[in-house]
Protein backbone atom coordinates (compact mmCIF):
# COMPACT_ATOMS: atom_id res chain seq x y z
CA UNK A 1 0.00 0.00 0.00
CA UNK A 2 2.57 2.72 0.62
CA UNK A 3 4.41 1.59 -2.91
CA UNK A 4 1.43 2.52 -4.42
CA UNK A 5 0.68 5.65 -2.25
CA UNK A 6 3.90 6.80 -3.87
CA UNK A 7 3.45 5.45 -7.54
CA UNK A 8 0.30 7.26 -7.50
CA UNK A 9 2.10 10.84 -5.90
CA UNK A 10 4.46 10.51 -8.51
CA UNK A 11 1.97 9.98 -11.23
CA UNK A 12 0.24 13.23 -10.64
CA UNK A 13 3.35 15.16 -9.94
CA UNK A 14 6.29 13.94 -12.52
CA UNK A 15 7.09 14.79 -15.24
CA UNK A 16 4.82 18.16 -15.16
CA UNK A 17 2.25 18.45 -12.22
CA UNK A 18 -1.28 17.54 -12.99
CA UNK A 19 -2.77 15.29 -15.24
CA UNK A 20 -4.36 17.99 -18.05
CA UNK A 21 -2.97 20.56 -20.15
CA UNK A 22 -4.31 22.70 -23.38
CA UNK A 23 -3.60 22.42 -26.69
CA UNK A 24 -3.99 24.48 -29.72
CA UNK A 25 -5.79 23.25 -32.10
CA UNK A 26 -4.73 25.99 -35.31
CA UNK A 27 -1.73 26.74 -36.83
CA UNK A 28 0.63 29.20 -35.06
CA UNK A 29 3.75 29.28 -36.91
CA UNK A 30 3.40 32.63 -39.17
CA UNK A 31 2.50 36.07 -39.15
CA UNK A 32 -0.80 35.13 -41.11
CA UNK A 33 -1.76 32.44 -38.75
CA UNK A 34 -1.25 35.02 -35.81
CA UNK A 35 -3.19 37.36 -37.81
CA UNK A 36 -6.21 35.13 -38.16
CA UNK A 37 -6.02 34.10 -34.83
CA UNK A 38 -5.98 36.73 -33.02
CA UNK A 39 -6.14 40.74 -34.30
CA UNK A 40 -7.12 41.25 -36.65
CA UNK A 41 -8.86 38.31 -37.97
CA UNK A 42 -10.65 37.39 -34.65
CA UNK A 43 -12.68 40.52 -35.51
CA UNK A 44 -14.76 38.31 -38.05
CA UNK A 45 -16.13 35.56 -36.01
CA UNK A 46 -16.53 38.20 -32.86
CA UNK A 47 -19.11 39.60 -35.75
CA UNK A 48 -20.58 36.47 -36.97
CA UNK A 49 -21.63 35.29 -33.29
CA UNK A 50 -22.51 38.51 -32.33
CA UNK A 51 -25.49 38.49 -35.15
CA UNK A 52 -26.09 34.85 -34.26
CA UNK A 53 -25.42 33.31 -31.47
CA UNK A 54 -25.21 29.86 -32.58
CA UNK A 55 -22.16 30.23 -34.55
CA UNK A 56 -20.33 29.90 -30.93
CA UNK A 57 -20.30 26.44 -32.29
CA UNK A 58 -18.93 26.99 -35.62
CA UNK A 59 -16.20 29.15 -34.72
CA UNK A 60 -15.52 28.32 -30.92
CA UNK A 61 -14.64 25.00 -29.36
CA UNK A 62 -17.39 25.41 -27.09
CA UNK A 63 -19.43 22.29 -28.67
CA UNK A 64 -16.86 19.93 -27.61
CA UNK A 65 -16.15 21.57 -23.76
CA UNK A 66 -17.53 20.48 -20.89
CA UNK A 67 -16.85 22.13 -17.58
CA UNK A 68 -16.34 19.55 -14.58
CA UNK A 69 -17.60 21.97 -11.25
CA UNK A 70 -16.95 20.83 -7.71
CA UNK A 71 -16.85 22.68 -3.69
CA UNK A 72 -14.48 19.81 -2.55
CA UNK A 73 -18.04 18.89 -0.13
CA UNK A 74 -17.92 15.32 -1.02
CA UNK A 75 -14.77 14.08 -2.75
CA UNK A 76 -14.24 10.22 -2.52
CA UNK A 77 -15.18 8.67 0.02
CA UNK A 78 -12.61 11.03 1.73
CA UNK A 79 -15.34 13.79 2.51
CA UNK A 80 -15.55 17.54 2.86
CA UNK A 81 -11.98 18.51 2.26
CA UNK A 82 -12.13 21.69 0.54
CA UNK A 83 -12.09 22.92 -2.97
CA UNK A 84 -8.55 22.94 -3.80
CA UNK A 85 -8.55 19.07 -2.70
CA UNK A 86 -11.01 18.11 -5.10
CA UNK A 87 -8.71 19.91 -7.93
CA UNK A 88 -6.73 16.21 -8.67
CA UNK A 89 -9.89 14.30 -9.23
CA UNK A 90 -11.58 16.74 -11.06
CA UNK A 91 -8.56 16.72 -13.48
CA UNK A 92 -8.86 13.05 -13.57
CA UNK A 93 -12.77 13.55 -14.68
CA UNK A 94 -11.29 15.55 -17.41
CA UNK A 95 -8.88 12.94 -18.02
CA UNK A 96 -11.32 10.53 -18.83
CA UNK A 97 -13.55 12.82 -21.06
CA UNK A 98 -10.79 13.49 -23.27
CA UNK A 99 -9.59 9.41 -23.06
CA UNK A 100 -12.79 7.87 -23.31
CA UNK A 101 -14.74 10.58 -25.71
CA UNK A 102 -12.34 12.99 -26.85
CA UNK A 103 -14.58 15.70 -24.91
CA UNK A 104 -12.32 18.73 -23.99
CA UNK A 105 -12.67 19.44 -20.06
CA UNK A 106 -12.02 22.24 -17.91
CA UNK A 107 -11.94 21.64 -14.12
CA UNK A 108 -13.31 24.47 -11.97
CA UNK A 109 -13.03 24.35 -8.21
CA UNK A 110 -15.68 26.88 -6.31
CA UNK A 111 -15.39 28.43 -3.46
CA UNK A 112 -18.72 29.70 -1.57
CA UNK A 113 -20.20 30.63 1.40
CA UNK A 114 -23.97 29.64 0.37
CA UNK A 115 -25.22 27.16 -1.74
CA UNK A 116 -27.39 30.54 -3.95
CA UNK A 117 -23.88 31.57 -4.15
CA UNK A 118 -22.36 28.40 -5.50
CA UNK A 119 -25.36 28.16 -8.55
CA UNK A 120 -24.92 31.99 -9.23
CA UNK A 121 -21.17 31.15 -9.54
CA UNK A 122 -22.06 28.40 -12.31
CA UNK A 123 -24.68 29.71 -13.86
CA UNK A 124 -22.87 32.98 -14.88
CA UNK A 125 -20.37 31.02 -16.47
CA UNK A 126 -22.34 28.56 -17.90
CA UNK A 127 -22.53 29.66 -21.11
CA UNK A 128 -18.86 29.05 -22.04
CA UNK A 129 -19.31 25.21 -22.00
CA UNK A 130 -21.53 22.95 -24.09
CA UNK A 131 -22.15 21.04 -20.70
CA UNK A 132 -21.58 21.11 -17.22
CA UNK A 133 -20.44 17.96 -15.04
CA UNK A 134 -20.89 18.41 -11.44
CA UNK A 135 -18.60 16.42 -9.27
CA UNK A 136 -18.04 15.55 -5.42
CA UNK A 137 -20.95 17.69 -4.06
CA UNK A 138 -22.61 16.74 -0.55
CA UNK A 139 -26.21 15.80 -0.24
CA UNK A 140 -28.80 17.44 0.22
CA UNK A 141 -27.20 20.28 -1.24
CA UNK A 142 -26.08 18.84 -4.27
CA UNK A 143 -29.82 18.28 -5.43
CA UNK A 144 -31.06 21.64 -4.77
CA UNK A 145 -27.65 22.53 -6.85
CA UNK A 146 -28.33 20.63 -9.96
CA UNK A 147 -32.11 21.48 -10.09
CA UNK A 148 -31.38 25.06 -10.33
CA UNK A 149 -28.72 24.74 -12.71
CA UNK A 150 -30.93 23.01 -14.84
CA UNK A 151 -33.43 25.08 -14.56
CA UNK A 152 -31.14 28.21 -15.47
CA UNK A 153 -28.67 27.27 -17.76
CA UNK A 154 -29.33 26.54 -21.25
CA UNK A 155 -26.93 23.30 -21.55
CA UNK A 156 -26.70 20.04 -20.23
CA UNK A 157 -25.94 20.22 -16.55
CA UNK A 158 -25.26 16.53 -15.12
CA UNK A 159 -24.20 15.34 -11.51
CA UNK A 160 -22.19 12.59 -12.26
CA UNK A 161 -22.13 11.17 -8.71
CA UNK A 162 -26.14 10.70 -8.77
CA UNK A 163 -26.96 9.81 -12.79
CA UNK A 164 -23.40 8.29 -13.69
CA UNK A 165 -23.53 6.03 -10.61
CA UNK A 166 -27.20 5.23 -11.21
CA UNK A 167 -26.89 4.81 -15.03
CA UNK A 168 -24.24 2.15 -14.32
CA UNK A 169 -25.53 0.62 -11.76
CA UNK A 170 -28.91 0.04 -13.19
CA UNK A 171 -27.49 -1.03 -16.24
CA UNK A 172 -25.67 -4.25 -14.16
CA UNK A 173 -29.04 -4.81 -11.81
CA UNK A 174 -30.84 -5.35 -15.10
CA UNK A 175 -28.48 -7.60 -16.91
CA UNK A 176 -28.20 -9.61 -13.02
CA UNK A 177 -31.77 -10.02 -12.30
CA UNK A 178 -32.22 -11.91 -16.05
CA UNK A 179 -29.52 -14.29 -15.35
CA UNK A 180 -30.68 -14.74 -12.04
CA UNK A 181 -34.22 -15.10 -13.36
CA UNK A 182 -35.71 -12.46 -11.31
CA UNK A 183 -37.93 -9.82 -12.72
CA UNK A 184 -37.29 -6.11 -10.99
CA UNK A 185 -40.98 -5.29 -11.12
CA UNK A 186 -41.21 -8.15 -8.25
CA UNK A 187 -38.11 -7.52 -6.56
CA UNK A 188 -36.93 -6.88 -2.91
CA UNK A 189 -34.78 -4.00 -3.34
CA UNK A 190 -32.21 -3.28 -0.16
CA UNK A 191 -30.51 0.04 0.10
CA UNK A 192 -27.73 0.85 2.33
CA UNK A 193 -27.04 4.56 2.27
CA UNK A 194 -29.63 7.31 1.21
CA UNK A 195 -26.84 9.84 0.00
CA UNK A 196 -27.06 11.33 -3.89
CA UNK A 197 -25.74 8.14 -5.43
CA UNK A 198 -28.46 5.95 -3.69
CA UNK A 199 -31.30 8.29 -4.13
CA UNK A 200 -30.40 8.80 -7.85
CA UNK A 201 -29.98 4.84 -8.31
CA UNK A 202 -33.54 4.12 -6.61
CA UNK A 203 -34.99 6.56 -8.37
CA UNK A 204 -33.75 5.15 -11.51
CA UNK A 205 -34.38 1.70 -11.09
CA UNK A 206 -37.93 2.75 -10.36
CA UNK A 207 -38.03 4.36 -13.69
CA UNK A 208 -36.65 0.83 -15.01
CA UNK A 209 -39.92 -0.87 -13.34
CA UNK A 210 -38.95 -1.26 -9.90
CA UNK A 211 -42.02 -0.70 -7.27
CA UNK A 212 -41.20 1.76 -4.74
CA UNK A 213 -43.13 0.06 -1.86
CA UNK A 214 -40.63 -3.16 -2.61
CA UNK A 215 -37.66 -0.28 -1.49
CA UNK A 216 -36.20 -0.40 1.83
CA UNK A 217 -33.45 2.70 2.31
CA UNK A 218 -31.41 2.97 5.62
CA UNK A 219 -29.37 5.39 6.73
CA UNK A 220 -27.29 5.58 9.80
CA UNK A 221 -30.03 5.39 11.87
CA UNK A 222 -31.72 2.45 10.51
CA UNK A 223 -34.56 1.77 8.32
CA UNK A 224 -36.39 4.42 6.52
CA UNK A 225 -40.37 4.48 7.27
CA UNK A 226 -43.13 6.20 7.85
CA UNK A 227 -43.18 6.89 11.22
CA UNK A 228 -39.52 8.85 11.24
CA UNK A 229 -39.97 12.78 12.37
CA UNK A 230 -35.90 13.27 11.05
CA UNK A 231 -36.34 12.70 7.23
CA UNK A 232 -35.53 15.82 4.34
CA UNK A 233 -38.10 15.95 1.54
CA UNK A 234 -35.28 12.99 -0.47
CA UNK A 235 -35.36 11.03 2.16
CA UNK A 236 -39.04 11.50 2.73
CA UNK A 237 -39.85 10.03 -0.86
CA UNK A 238 -38.04 6.46 0.36
CA UNK A 239 -39.73 6.27 3.79
CA UNK A 240 -41.47 2.46 3.38
CA UNK A 241 -44.55 2.26 5.25
CA UNK A 242 -43.30 -0.68 7.38
CA UNK A 243 -42.13 -2.33 10.96
CA UNK A 244 -38.90 -3.30 9.69
CA UNK A 245 -36.03 -1.32 11.14
CA UNK A 246 -32.41 -2.71 11.05
CA UNK A 247 -30.58 -4.17 8.43
CA UNK A 248 -31.29 -7.69 9.07
CA UNK A 249 -34.77 -7.02 8.93
CA UNK A 250 -34.85 -5.47 5.81
CA UNK A 251 -32.46 -8.42 4.42
CA UNK A 252 -34.85 -11.03 5.37
CA UNK A 253 -35.97 -12.50 1.98
CA UNK A 254 -34.41 -9.63 -0.10
CA UNK A 255 -33.60 -10.00 -3.40
CA UNK A 256 -30.94 -7.52 -3.78
CA UNK A 257 -28.90 -5.57 -1.99
CA UNK A 258 -27.15 -2.21 -3.36
CA UNK A 259 -24.55 -0.58 -1.22
CA UNK A 260 -23.53 3.03 -1.43
CA UNK A 261 -22.60 3.63 1.81
CA UNK A 262 -19.31 2.54 3.92
CA UNK A 263 -16.82 -0.19 4.19
CA UNK A 264 -17.91 -3.58 6.08
CA UNK A 265 -21.49 -2.81 6.67
CA UNK A 266 -22.60 -5.69 5.24
CA UNK A 267 -22.20 -8.97 7.72
CA UNK A 268 -21.58 -12.12 5.51
CA UNK A 269 -24.09 -13.85 8.00
CA UNK A 270 -26.82 -11.60 6.91
CA UNK A 271 -26.42 -12.91 3.17
CA UNK A 272 -28.22 -15.96 4.48
CA UNK A 273 -31.39 -14.05 5.40
CA UNK A 274 -31.59 -13.14 1.64
CA UNK A 275 -33.59 -15.37 -0.76
CA UNK A 276 -32.74 -17.62 -3.38
CA UNK A 277 -30.08 -15.76 -5.72
CA UNK A 278 -29.43 -12.59 -4.62
CA UNK A 279 -27.95 -9.51 -6.08
CA UNK A 280 -24.95 -7.58 -4.07
CA UNK A 281 -24.06 -4.54 -5.60
CA UNK A 282 -21.04 -3.36 -2.56
CA UNK A 283 -20.64 -0.02 -4.44
CA UNK A 284 -18.35 1.69 -1.45
CA UNK A 285 -15.04 3.08 -2.59
CA UNK A 286 -12.57 1.92 -2.36
CA UNK A 287 -13.48 -0.56 0.33
CA UNK A 288 -16.95 -2.10 -0.41
CA UNK A 289 -19.70 -2.91 2.20
CA UNK A 290 -18.71 -6.27 1.99
CA UNK A 291 -15.40 -8.22 0.67
CA UNK A 292 -16.30 -10.15 -2.49
CA UNK A 293 -14.25 -12.89 -1.24
CA UNK A 294 -16.27 -13.10 1.97
CA UNK A 295 -19.84 -12.68 0.31
CA UNK A 296 -19.09 -15.33 -1.96
CA UNK A 297 -17.70 -17.60 0.72
CA UNK A 298 -21.22 -17.25 2.73
CA UNK A 299 -23.02 -17.97 -0.32
CA UNK A 300 -22.71 -19.64 -3.78
CA UNK A 301 -25.91 -18.64 -5.12
CA UNK A 302 -24.85 -14.74 -5.47
CA UNK A 303 -23.97 -12.28 -8.18
CA UNK A 304 -21.42 -9.78 -6.64
CA UNK A 305 -20.83 -6.51 -8.05
CA UNK A 306 -18.07 -3.68 -6.56
CA UNK A 307 -16.65 -0.17 -7.65
CA UNK A 308 -13.66 -1.62 -7.82
CA UNK A 309 -10.99 -2.46 -10.51
CA UNK A 310 -10.18 -5.59 -9.48
CA UNK A 311 -12.93 -8.13 -8.56
CA UNK A 312 -14.88 -8.59 -11.73
CA UNK A 313 -18.10 -6.81 -12.27
CA UNK A 314 -16.95 -2.95 -11.46
CA UNK A 315 -19.52 -0.52 -11.62
CA UNK A 316 -17.68 2.35 -12.88
CA UNK A 317 -19.33 5.58 -13.77
CA UNK A 318 -16.46 6.01 -16.83
CA UNK A 319 -18.97 3.36 -18.60
CA UNK A 320 -21.60 6.09 -18.88
CA UNK A 321 -20.55 9.86 -18.28
CA UNK A 322 -18.07 10.65 -21.65
CA UNK A 323 -20.52 8.63 -23.54
CA UNK A 324 -23.76 10.70 -22.56
CA UNK A 325 -22.07 13.96 -22.33
CA UNK A 326 -20.26 13.17 -26.71
CA UNK A 327 -24.10 11.89 -27.66
CA UNK A 328 -25.67 15.36 -25.70
CA UNK A 329 -23.32 17.62 -27.31
CA UNK A 330 -23.67 16.14 -30.61
CA UNK A 331 -26.90 17.19 -30.92
CA UNK A 332 -26.53 19.77 -28.79
CA UNK A 333 -29.47 18.71 -26.15
CA UNK A 334 -30.46 21.79 -23.81
CA UNK A 335 -30.73 18.78 -20.75
CA UNK A 336 -29.90 14.88 -19.94
CA UNK A 337 -33.62 13.70 -19.41
CA UNK A 338 -35.00 10.57 -18.07
CA UNK A 339 -35.19 9.25 -21.74
CA UNK A 340 -31.53 10.22 -22.45
CA UNK A 341 -30.56 8.43 -19.16
CA UNK A 342 -32.66 5.03 -19.93
CA UNK A 343 -31.13 4.86 -23.15
CA UNK A 344 -27.88 4.86 -21.75
CA UNK A 345 -28.70 1.99 -19.36
CA UNK A 346 -30.33 -0.31 -22.12
CA UNK A 347 -26.88 0.34 -24.80
CA UNK A 348 -24.45 -0.51 -22.02
CA UNK A 349 -26.25 -3.59 -20.78
CA UNK A 350 -26.65 -4.95 -24.63
CA UNK A 351 -23.32 -4.28 -24.66
CA UNK A 352 -22.23 -7.10 -21.94
CA UNK A 353 -24.46 -9.68 -23.94
CA UNK A 354 -22.01 -9.87 -27.40
CA UNK A 355 -18.94 -11.35 -27.67
CA UNK A 356 -15.98 -9.66 -26.24
CA UNK A 357 -13.82 -8.00 -28.72
CA UNK A 358 -9.88 -9.83 -28.64
CA UNK A 359 -8.74 -5.94 -27.48
CA UNK A 360 -10.81 -5.53 -24.85
CA UNK A 361 -9.82 -9.00 -23.60
CA UNK A 362 -5.90 -8.63 -23.84
CA UNK A 363 -6.60 -5.09 -22.17
CA UNK A 364 -8.88 -6.59 -18.82
CA UNK A 365 -5.84 -9.19 -18.66
CA UNK A 366 -8.25 -12.08 -18.84
CA UNK A 367 -8.71 -14.97 -21.39
CA UNK A 368 -12.15 -14.86 -21.94
CA UNK A 369 -15.83 -13.01 -20.88
CA UNK A 370 -18.84 -14.14 -21.65
CA UNK A 371 -22.27 -12.64 -20.33
CA UNK A 372 -22.80 -14.46 -16.75
CA UNK A 373 -22.32 -13.90 -13.07
CA UNK A 374 -18.93 -12.99 -13.70
CA UNK A 375 -19.68 -10.35 -16.75
CA UNK A 376 -23.07 -8.42 -16.09
CA UNK A 377 -21.68 -5.37 -17.48
CA UNK A 378 -18.92 -4.10 -19.93
CA UNK A 379 -15.08 -3.02 -19.35
CA UNK A 380 -14.41 0.56 -18.94
CA UNK A 381 -12.12 -0.10 -22.13
CA UNK A 382 -14.79 -1.32 -24.43
CA UNK A 383 -14.49 0.71 -27.72
CA UNK A 384 -18.26 -0.32 -28.28
CA UNK A 385 -19.31 2.18 -25.91
CA UNK A 386 -18.51 5.63 -27.47
CA UNK A 387 -20.39 4.71 -30.62
CA UNK A 388 -23.25 2.32 -28.84
CA UNK A 389 -23.79 4.89 -26.04
CA UNK A 390 -23.62 8.04 -27.57
CA UNK A 391 -25.90 6.88 -30.47
CA UNK A 392 -28.50 5.85 -28.31
CA UNK A 393 -28.18 9.10 -26.14
CA UNK A 394 -28.38 11.31 -29.01
CA UNK A 395 -30.92 9.95 -30.62
CA UNK A 396 -33.01 9.96 -27.35
CA UNK A 397 -32.40 13.28 -27.30
CA UNK A 398 -33.78 13.90 -30.60
CA UNK A 399 -36.78 12.09 -30.00
CA UNK A 400 -37.77 13.52 -26.75
CA UNK A 401 -36.90 16.97 -28.41
CA UNK A 402 -34.35 18.19 -26.50
CA UNK A 403 -31.90 18.41 -29.47
CA UNK A 404 -31.63 21.83 -30.78
CA UNK A 405 -30.04 20.25 -34.51
CA UNK A 406 -30.52 16.84 -35.99
CA UNK A 407 -28.52 13.86 -35.79
CA UNK A 408 -25.28 14.68 -37.70
CA UNK A 409 -25.26 12.74 -41.19
CA UNK A 410 -23.59 8.99 -40.44
CA UNK A 411 -23.03 9.59 -36.73
CA UNK A 412 -21.68 6.64 -35.37
CA UNK A 413 -23.31 4.28 -37.93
Amino acid sequence: MADFKQQALRYHAEPRPGKISIEISKPAETVTDLALAYSPGVAEPVREIAADIDNVYKYTAKGNLVAVISNGTAILGLGNLGPMASKPVMEGKALLFKRFANLDSIDIEVSHRTTEEFINTVANIADTFGGINLEDIKAPECFEIEKELIKRCKIPVFHDDQHGTAIVTAAGMLNALEIQGKDIKSAIIVCMGAGAAAIACMELLIKCGAQREHIYMLDTKGVIHTRRNDLNQYKLLFANNTDKRTLEDALTGADVFVGVSGPDVLPPQALQLMADKPVIFACSNPDPEIKPELAHAARNDIIMATGRSDYPNQVNNVLCFPFIFRGALDVRASVINDAMKLAAVNAIRAIAKEPVPEEVLTAAKVAELSFGKSYIIPKPMDPRLLPRVARAVADAAVASGVARIALPDNYYC
